[in-house]
Protein backbone atom coordinates (compact mmCIF):
# COMPACT_ATOMS: atom_id res chain seq x y z
CA UNK A 1 0.00 0.00 0.00
CA UNK A 2 1.43 3.43 -0.97
CA UNK A 3 2.17 6.40 1.15
CA UNK A 4 -1.00 9.40 1.55
CA UNK A 5 -3.44 6.35 0.66
CA UNK A 6 -6.30 7.23 1.92
CA UNK A 7 -8.18 4.27 4.40
CA UNK A 8 -11.48 4.18 5.87
CA UNK A 9 -12.21 3.08 10.14
CA UNK A 10 -15.51 2.45 10.82
CA UNK A 11 -16.14 1.85 14.39
CA UNK A 12 -18.89 -0.04 16.04
CA UNK A 13 -20.15 -0.41 19.15
CA UNK A 14 -18.48 0.67 22.55
CA UNK A 15 -16.12 2.84 23.66
CA UNK A 16 -13.38 0.07 24.42
CA UNK A 17 -13.48 -0.37 20.12
CA UNK A 18 -13.04 3.36 19.50
CA UNK A 19 -9.72 2.68 21.70
CA UNK A 20 -8.66 -0.14 19.16
CA UNK A 21 -9.58 1.89 15.84
CA UNK A 22 -7.70 4.67 17.44
CA UNK A 23 -4.11 3.06 17.96
CA UNK A 24 -4.93 1.01 14.61
CA UNK A 25 -5.44 4.63 12.76
CA UNK A 26 -2.09 6.26 14.50
CA UNK A 27 -0.10 3.20 12.84
CA UNK A 28 -1.27 3.57 9.55
CA UNK A 29 -0.96 7.41 9.73
CA UNK A 30 2.76 6.83 10.66
CA UNK A 31 3.32 4.30 7.68
CA UNK A 32 2.20 7.29 5.79
CA UNK A 33 -1.46 7.02 4.95
CA UNK A 34 -4.58 9.07 4.88
CA UNK A 35 -6.89 8.04 7.54
CA UNK A 36 -10.35 8.98 8.11
CA UNK A 37 -13.04 7.76 11.06
CA UNK A 38 -16.59 6.71 10.23
CA UNK A 39 -17.31 8.16 6.59
CA UNK A 40 -20.12 7.45 5.06
CA UNK A 41 -18.40 8.71 1.63
CA UNK A 42 -17.11 5.80 -0.78
CA UNK A 43 -14.52 7.82 -1.94
CA UNK A 44 -11.37 6.23 0.39
CA UNK A 45 -10.78 2.93 -1.63
CA UNK A 46 -10.15 0.75 1.26
CA UNK A 47 -12.33 0.59 4.41
CA UNK A 48 -11.78 -1.05 7.75
CA UNK A 49 -14.80 -2.13 9.69
CA UNK A 50 -13.95 -2.36 13.62
CA UNK A 51 -17.23 -4.64 14.55
CA UNK A 52 -19.57 -5.05 17.78
CA UNK A 53 -20.83 -8.67 18.62
CA UNK A 54 -22.29 -8.11 22.22
CA UNK A 55 -26.35 -8.01 21.87
CA UNK A 56 -28.41 -8.88 18.69
CA UNK A 57 -29.12 -5.35 17.51
CA UNK A 58 -25.12 -4.72 17.73
CA UNK A 59 -24.21 -7.68 15.43
CA UNK A 60 -27.37 -6.92 13.00
CA UNK A 61 -25.91 -3.34 13.08
CA UNK A 62 -22.41 -4.45 11.84
CA UNK A 63 -24.01 -7.25 9.12
CA UNK A 64 -25.58 -4.47 7.69
CA UNK A 65 -22.75 -2.26 7.64
CA UNK A 66 -20.25 -4.90 6.17
CA UNK A 67 -22.84 -5.60 3.22
CA UNK A 68 -23.46 -1.85 2.54
CA UNK A 69 -19.62 -1.57 2.12
CA UNK A 70 -19.75 -5.08 -0.03
CA UNK A 71 -22.33 -3.88 -2.47
CA UNK A 72 -20.00 -0.43 -2.57
CA UNK A 73 -17.06 -2.92 -3.89
CA UNK A 74 -19.20 -4.72 -6.08
CA UNK A 75 -20.08 -1.35 -8.08
CA UNK A 76 -16.16 -0.39 -8.25
CA UNK A 77 -16.86 2.54 -5.87
CA UNK A 78 -14.18 1.17 -3.26
CA UNK A 79 -11.54 -1.69 -3.95
CA UNK A 80 -10.60 -3.53 -0.11
CA UNK A 81 -12.89 -4.56 2.58
CA UNK A 82 -11.57 -5.59 5.81
CA UNK A 83 -13.64 -6.64 8.91
CA UNK A 84 -12.51 -6.77 12.65
CA UNK A 85 -13.32 -6.70 15.99
CA UNK A 86 -16.10 -8.91 18.43
CA UNK A 87 -17.97 -10.16 15.51
CA UNK A 88 -15.32 -11.09 13.59
CA UNK A 89 -13.20 -12.90 16.41
CA UNK A 90 -16.31 -14.81 17.38
CA UNK A 91 -17.94 -15.94 13.73
CA UNK A 92 -14.90 -15.42 11.66
CA UNK A 93 -15.50 -18.61 9.93
CA UNK A 94 -19.26 -18.30 9.83
CA UNK A 95 -19.05 -14.60 8.41
CA UNK A 96 -15.96 -16.06 5.38
CA UNK A 97 -18.79 -18.73 3.94
CA UNK A 98 -21.66 -15.94 4.14
CA UNK A 99 -19.82 -13.08 2.90
CA UNK A 100 -17.07 -14.40 1.39
CA UNK A 101 -16.32 -10.62 -0.67
CA UNK A 102 -14.63 -9.44 2.26
CA UNK A 103 -11.14 -9.68 1.45
CA UNK A 104 -9.70 -10.76 4.75
CA UNK A 105 -11.24 -10.75 8.44
CA UNK A 106 -9.45 -10.27 11.86
CA UNK A 107 -9.98 -10.80 15.26
CA UNK A 108 -10.06 -8.34 18.27
CA UNK A 109 -6.15 -8.16 18.87
CA UNK A 110 -4.83 -8.44 15.42
CA UNK A 111 -3.28 -5.17 15.32
CA UNK A 112 -0.31 -6.42 14.12
CA UNK A 113 -1.91 -9.04 11.86
CA UNK A 114 -4.06 -6.04 9.81
CA UNK A 115 -0.66 -4.00 9.09
CA UNK A 116 1.00 -7.08 7.66
CA UNK A 117 -2.22 -7.97 5.54
CA UNK A 118 -1.66 -4.07 4.10
CA UNK A 119 1.77 -4.63 3.63
CA UNK A 120 2.64 -2.20 6.41
CA UNK A 121 5.19 -2.02 9.58
CA UNK A 122 4.15 -2.10 13.05
CA UNK A 123 5.89 0.73 14.83
CA UNK A 124 6.78 -0.58 18.03
CA UNK A 125 7.72 2.80 19.17
CA UNK A 126 4.16 4.35 19.04
CA UNK A 127 3.00 1.67 21.66
CA UNK A 128 0.07 3.78 23.57
CA UNK A 129 -0.07 6.47 21.34
CA UNK A 130 -3.18 7.09 19.39
CA UNK A 131 -5.09 9.40 16.67
CA UNK A 132 -7.95 10.55 18.79
CA UNK A 133 -11.42 10.26 17.22
CA UNK A 134 -13.23 12.10 20.21
CA UNK A 135 -12.77 16.02 20.61
CA UNK A 136 -9.39 16.51 21.75
CA UNK A 137 -9.84 17.37 25.45
CA UNK A 138 -11.45 13.82 26.25
CA UNK A 139 -9.93 10.54 25.42
CA UNK A 140 -10.65 6.90 26.52
CA UNK A 141 -8.14 4.88 28.45
CA UNK A 142 -8.24 0.86 27.89
CA UNK A 143 -6.80 -0.33 31.06
CA UNK A 144 -7.29 -4.17 30.70
CA UNK A 145 -8.70 -6.44 28.05
CA UNK A 146 -11.23 -9.27 28.37
CA UNK A 147 -13.03 -10.34 31.35
CA UNK A 148 -12.92 -13.32 33.94
CA UNK A 149 -16.31 -12.77 34.95
CA UNK A 150 -18.61 -16.23 34.34
CA UNK A 151 -22.10 -14.16 33.89
CA UNK A 152 -24.53 -16.33 32.42
CA UNK A 153 -26.11 -14.05 29.49
CA UNK A 154 -22.82 -12.70 28.13
CA UNK A 155 -20.22 -13.48 25.04
CA UNK A 156 -17.38 -11.33 25.75
CA UNK A 157 -15.16 -13.65 27.10
CA UNK A 158 -16.13 -15.59 23.88
CA UNK A 159 -14.84 -12.27 21.91
CA UNK A 160 -12.35 -10.92 24.25
CA UNK A 161 -11.20 -13.63 26.18
CA UNK A 162 -9.35 -13.56 29.56
CA UNK A 163 -8.48 -10.82 31.73
CA UNK A 164 -5.11 -8.98 31.06
CA UNK A 165 -3.74 -5.94 32.80
CA UNK A 166 -1.97 -3.21 31.00
CA UNK A 167 0.78 -2.35 33.49
CA UNK A 168 0.82 0.50 35.44
CA UNK A 169 3.68 2.50 34.19
CA UNK A 170 2.34 2.39 30.50
CA UNK A 171 -0.68 3.40 31.35
CA UNK A 172 0.83 6.43 33.11
CA UNK A 173 2.88 7.14 30.07
CA UNK A 174 0.27 7.10 27.97
CA UNK A 175 -1.67 9.45 29.94
CA UNK A 176 1.69 11.46 30.58
CA UNK A 177 1.45 11.34 26.61
CA UNK A 178 -2.29 12.55 25.69
CA UNK A 179 -2.37 15.30 28.60
CA UNK A 180 0.62 16.69 26.44
CA UNK A 181 -1.74 16.46 23.17
CA UNK A 182 -4.71 18.98 25.32
CA UNK A 183 -6.44 16.30 26.69
CA UNK A 184 -7.95 17.27 29.81
CA UNK A 185 -10.00 14.03 30.51
CA UNK A 186 -9.67 10.38 30.78
CA UNK A 187 -12.42 7.87 30.53
CA UNK A 188 -11.52 4.66 32.23
CA UNK A 189 -12.75 1.75 30.58
CA UNK A 190 -12.50 -1.87 30.71
CA UNK A 191 -15.00 -4.79 31.00
CA UNK A 192 -14.35 -4.89 34.85
CA UNK A 193 -12.07 -1.91 36.14
CA UNK A 194 -12.32 -3.33 39.89
CA UNK A 195 -10.36 -6.49 38.65
CA UNK A 196 -7.66 -4.26 37.59
CA UNK A 197 -4.10 -5.91 38.38
CA UNK A 198 -4.93 -8.58 39.87
CA UNK A 199 -2.88 -11.15 36.55
CA UNK A 200 0.52 -9.11 36.84
CA UNK A 201 0.27 -7.58 40.24
CA UNK A 202 -1.41 -10.39 42.06
CA UNK A 203 -3.59 -7.81 43.79
CA UNK A 204 -7.09 -5.20 42.63
CA UNK A 205 -4.50 -2.57 42.07
CA UNK A 206 -7.51 0.14 40.75
CA UNK A 207 -6.47 2.25 43.49
CA UNK A 208 -2.49 2.49 43.16
CA UNK A 209 -3.80 3.30 39.46
CA UNK A 210 -5.48 6.26 40.02
CA UNK A 211 -3.15 7.51 42.41
CA UNK A 212 -0.76 7.16 39.56
CA UNK A 213 -3.01 8.99 36.76
CA UNK A 214 -4.09 11.92 39.20
CA UNK A 215 -0.59 12.71 39.32
CA UNK A 216 -0.22 13.23 35.54
CA UNK A 217 0.12 16.98 34.73
CA UNK A 218 -2.76 18.49 32.84
CA UNK A 219 -5.02 15.89 33.70
CA UNK A 220 -8.41 17.73 35.76
CA UNK A 221 -10.59 14.80 35.20
CA UNK A 222 -10.43 11.24 35.84
CA UNK A 223 -13.57 9.03 35.12
CA UNK A 224 -14.52 5.58 36.35
CA UNK A 225 -16.84 3.22 34.19
CA UNK A 226 -17.71 -0.59 34.22
CA UNK A 227 -16.45 -1.50 38.03
CA UNK A 228 -17.97 -4.80 39.06
CA UNK A 229 -19.97 -4.47 41.99
CA UNK A 230 -18.92 -8.35 43.34
CA UNK A 231 -15.80 -7.53 45.58
CA UNK A 232 -15.91 -3.73 44.68
CA UNK A 233 -12.48 -2.37 45.97
CA UNK A 234 -13.68 -0.05 48.43
CA UNK A 235 -10.10 1.49 48.79
CA UNK A 236 -11.19 3.29 45.23
CA UNK A 237 -13.55 5.75 47.32
CA UNK A 238 -10.47 6.33 49.84
CA UNK A 239 -8.96 7.59 46.51
CA UNK A 240 -11.78 9.51 44.92
CA UNK A 241 -12.24 11.68 48.16
CA UNK A 242 -8.71 12.91 48.33
CA UNK A 243 -7.43 13.03 45.01
CA UNK A 244 -9.94 16.54 43.34
CA UNK A 245 -9.29 15.15 40.37
CA UNK A 246 -10.91 11.31 40.14
CA UNK A 247 -14.81 12.66 39.04
CA UNK A 248 -17.39 11.23 41.87
CA UNK A 249 -18.85 9.42 39.37
CA UNK A 250 -19.19 5.95 39.39
CA UNK A 251 -20.58 3.59 36.73
CA UNK A 252 -21.07 -0.27 38.39
CA UNK A 253 -23.44 -2.37 36.33
CA UNK A 254 -25.85 -4.02 38.65
CA UNK A 255 -27.86 -5.89 35.93
CA UNK A 256 -30.59 -7.24 38.48
CA UNK A 257 -32.23 -6.72 42.35
CA UNK A 258 -33.74 -10.07 42.29
CA UNK A 259 -31.56 -12.64 44.52
CA UNK A 260 -33.23 -15.29 42.01
CA UNK A 261 -32.61 -13.77 38.65
CA UNK A 262 -28.65 -12.65 39.68
CA UNK A 263 -28.04 -16.07 40.74
CA UNK A 264 -29.23 -17.52 37.67
CA UNK A 265 -27.59 -14.52 36.17
CA UNK A 266 -24.30 -16.30 37.75
CA UNK A 267 -23.42 -12.24 39.24
CA UNK A 268 -21.84 -13.65 42.51
CA UNK A 269 -23.71 -10.38 44.20
CA UNK A 270 -27.05 -10.79 45.77
CA UNK A 271 -29.43 -7.91 46.69
CA UNK A 272 -28.55 -6.99 49.68
CA UNK A 273 -25.19 -6.36 48.82
CA UNK A 274 -26.13 -4.27 46.04
CA UNK A 275 -27.99 -2.02 48.86
CA UNK A 276 -25.07 -2.58 50.95
CA UNK A 277 -21.79 -1.02 48.72
CA UNK A 278 -24.58 1.95 47.36
CA UNK A 279 -24.74 2.95 51.48
CA UNK A 280 -21.20 2.83 51.51
CA UNK A 281 -20.51 4.46 48.82
CA UNK A 282 -23.14 7.48 49.38
CA UNK A 283 -21.98 7.44 53.28
CA UNK A 284 -18.18 8.30 52.43
CA UNK A 285 -18.89 10.70 49.46
CA UNK A 286 -21.90 12.41 49.59
CA UNK A 287 -23.62 13.61 46.20
CA UNK A 288 -21.37 11.14 44.27
CA UNK A 289 -22.99 10.61 40.47
CA UNK A 290 -23.73 7.24 40.31
CA UNK A 291 -24.70 5.49 37.24
CA UNK A 292 -25.71 1.52 36.88
CA UNK A 293 -26.69 -0.90 33.83
CA UNK A 294 -30.02 -3.09 33.97
CA UNK A 295 -31.44 -6.08 32.12
CA UNK A 296 -34.61 -7.07 32.06
CA UNK A 297 -36.18 -10.31 30.56
CA UNK A 298 -33.38 -12.59 31.80
CA UNK A 299 -34.92 -16.12 32.11
CA UNK A 300 -36.04 -16.66 35.58
CA UNK A 301 -37.30 -13.03 35.58
CA UNK A 302 -41.10 -13.26 36.64
CA UNK A 303 -43.39 -10.41 38.11
CA UNK A 304 -42.23 -10.73 41.35
CA UNK A 305 -38.51 -10.57 40.00
CA UNK A 306 -39.22 -7.42 38.08
CA UNK A 307 -41.30 -6.07 40.68
CA UNK A 308 -37.94 -6.11 42.92
CA UNK A 309 -35.88 -4.77 40.66
CA UNK A 310 -38.84 -1.85 39.78
CA UNK A 311 -38.00 -1.29 43.43
CA UNK A 312 -34.67 -1.13 43.54
CA UNK A 313 -34.70 1.92 40.94
CA UNK A 314 -37.32 3.53 43.28
CA UNK A 315 -35.85 3.14 46.33
CA UNK A 316 -31.62 4.10 45.28
CA UNK A 317 -32.62 6.70 42.59
CA UNK A 318 -29.62 5.92 40.09
CA UNK A 319 -28.41 9.93 38.93
CA UNK A 320 -27.44 7.97 35.38
CA UNK A 321 -29.63 4.57 34.42
CA UNK A 322 -29.73 2.44 31.24
CA UNK A 323 -31.51 -0.57 30.50
CA UNK A 324 -31.47 -3.15 27.46
CA UNK A 325 -33.01 -6.62 27.26
CA UNK A 326 -32.28 -9.42 27.32
CA UNK A 327 -30.82 -11.35 24.52
CA UNK A 328 -29.80 -15.08 23.98
CA UNK A 329 -26.37 -15.32 22.78
CA UNK A 330 -25.08 -18.85 21.43
CA UNK A 331 -22.15 -20.97 23.67
CA UNK A 332 -23.42 -18.81 26.59
CA UNK A 333 -24.53 -20.23 29.94
CA UNK A 334 -27.96 -18.76 29.67
CA UNK A 335 -28.30 -20.11 26.34
CA UNK A 336 -27.27 -23.79 27.21
CA UNK A 337 -28.99 -24.16 30.88
CA UNK A 338 -32.59 -21.74 30.43
CA UNK A 339 -35.50 -21.46 28.19
CA UNK A 340 -35.45 -17.59 26.53
CA UNK A 341 -39.66 -17.34 27.65
CA UNK A 342 -40.23 -14.04 28.05
CA UNK A 343 -41.46 -12.75 24.86
CA UNK A 344 -39.64 -9.65 23.38
CA UNK A 345 -42.59 -7.12 23.33
CA UNK A 346 -42.48 -8.22 27.38
CA UNK A 347 -38.69 -7.83 27.84
CA UNK A 348 -39.12 -4.12 25.88
CA UNK A 349 -42.68 -3.20 28.44
CA UNK A 350 -40.29 -3.84 31.33
CA UNK A 351 -37.34 -2.06 29.74
CA UNK A 352 -39.43 0.71 29.17
CA UNK A 353 -41.53 0.92 32.62
CA UNK A 354 -37.86 1.35 34.38
CA UNK A 355 -37.17 4.20 31.97
CA UNK A 356 -39.93 5.95 32.97
CA UNK A 357 -39.19 5.62 36.81
CA UNK A 358 -36.11 6.82 35.63
CA UNK A 359 -37.05 9.82 33.88
CA UNK A 360 -39.06 10.65 36.38
CA UNK A 361 -36.11 10.58 39.03
CA UNK A 362 -33.82 12.27 36.81
CA UNK A 363 -36.39 15.06 36.74
CA UNK A 364 -36.57 15.72 40.17
CA UNK A 365 -32.67 15.71 40.60
CA UNK A 366 -32.03 17.75 37.97
CA UNK A 367 -34.78 20.28 39.56
CA UNK A 368 -32.51 20.26 42.47
CA UNK A 369 -29.84 21.88 40.28
CA UNK A 370 -31.66 24.77 39.66
CA UNK A 371 -29.45 28.34 40.22
CA UNK A 372 -26.76 26.32 41.24
CA UNK A 373 -23.28 26.94 39.91
CA UNK A 374 -21.28 24.08 38.55
CA UNK A 375 -18.05 23.37 36.76
CA UNK A 376 -17.93 22.27 33.06
CA UNK A 377 -16.72 21.38 30.38
CA UNK A 378 -17.65 22.41 26.75
CA UNK A 379 -17.77 19.30 24.18
CA UNK A 380 -19.13 21.39 21.00
CA UNK A 381 -21.39 23.93 19.89
CA UNK A 382 -24.55 22.42 17.86
CA UNK A 383 -26.65 25.35 15.86
CA UNK A 384 -28.01 28.34 18.99
CA UNK A 385 -26.17 25.75 21.84
CA UNK A 386 -22.85 25.21 23.30
CA UNK A 387 -22.95 21.37 24.39
CA UNK A 388 -21.21 21.15 27.83
CA UNK A 389 -20.97 18.58 30.65
CA UNK A 390 -20.38 18.38 34.16
CA UNK A 391 -18.22 15.86 36.46
CA UNK A 392 -21.48 14.30 36.76
CA UNK A 393 -21.76 13.31 33.46
CA UNK A 394 -20.03 10.79 30.64
CA UNK A 395 -20.18 12.13 26.86
CA UNK A 396 -22.69 10.68 25.12
CA UNK A 397 -24.48 8.58 27.74
CA UNK A 398 -25.92 10.91 30.40
CA UNK A 399 -27.23 14.74 30.40
CA UNK A 400 -25.66 17.45 28.46
CA UNK A 401 -25.74 21.34 29.53
CA UNK A 402 -26.98 23.40 26.96
CA UNK A 403 -25.41 26.93 27.14
CA UNK A 404 -27.18 29.60 24.70
CA UNK A 405 -24.35 30.08 22.07
CA UNK A 406 -25.37 34.10 21.16
CA UNK A 407 -24.70 35.05 24.84
CA UNK A 408 -21.00 34.86 24.13
CA UNK A 409 -17.83 33.10 22.48
CA UNK A 410 -17.00 29.83 24.22
CA UNK A 411 -13.73 27.56 23.89
CA UNK A 412 -14.23 24.19 23.17
CA UNK A 413 -12.50 22.06 25.60
CA UNK A 414 -12.48 24.56 28.16
CA UNK A 415 -13.89 24.43 31.44
CA UNK A 416 -16.24 27.48 32.47
CA UNK A 417 -18.46 28.13 36.11
CA UNK A 418 -22.21 27.85 34.46
CA UNK A 419 -25.39 28.84 36.71
CA UNK A 420 -28.27 26.22 35.96
CA UNK A 421 -30.98 28.13 34.87
CA UNK A 422 -33.61 25.32 33.58
CA UNK A 423 -34.00 21.59 33.57
CA UNK A 424 -35.68 18.98 31.70
CA UNK A 425 -35.78 15.06 32.14
CA UNK A 426 -32.22 14.17 31.18
CA UNK A 427 -30.45 17.87 30.19
CA UNK A 428 -29.86 21.04 31.82
CA UNK A 429 -29.99 24.89 30.71
CA UNK A 430 -27.60 27.41 31.79
CA UNK A 431 -25.35 30.53 31.56
CA UNK A 432 -21.88 31.31 32.17
CA UNK A 433 -20.36 33.14 35.33
CA UNK A 434 -17.62 35.51 34.84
Amino acid sequence: MTGKEKINIVTLGCSKNIVDSEFLMKQLDANDLSVVHNSDSFKYKTVIINTCGFIHDAKQESVDTILRFIRAKEKGLIHHVYVMGCLSERYKSELANEIPEVDCYFGSNDLISILGQLGLHYRQNLVGERLLTTPSHYAYMKISEGCDRTCAFCAIPLMRGRHVSRPLESLKEEAAHLAGTGVHELILIAQDLSWYGIDIYRRQALPELLEALADVRGIDWIRLHYAYPAAFPRDVIRVMKERKNICKYLDIPFQHASDKVLRMMRRNHTRKQNYDLIEYIRKEIPGITLRTTLMTGHPGEGEKEFSELREFVEQVEFDRLGVFTYSEEEDTWSASQYRDDIPQELKKERAGEIMRIQQDISRKLNSNKIHKLIKVIVDSREEEYYIARSESDSPEVDNEILIPANDRRLDIGRFYAVRITGVEEFDLHGVVID
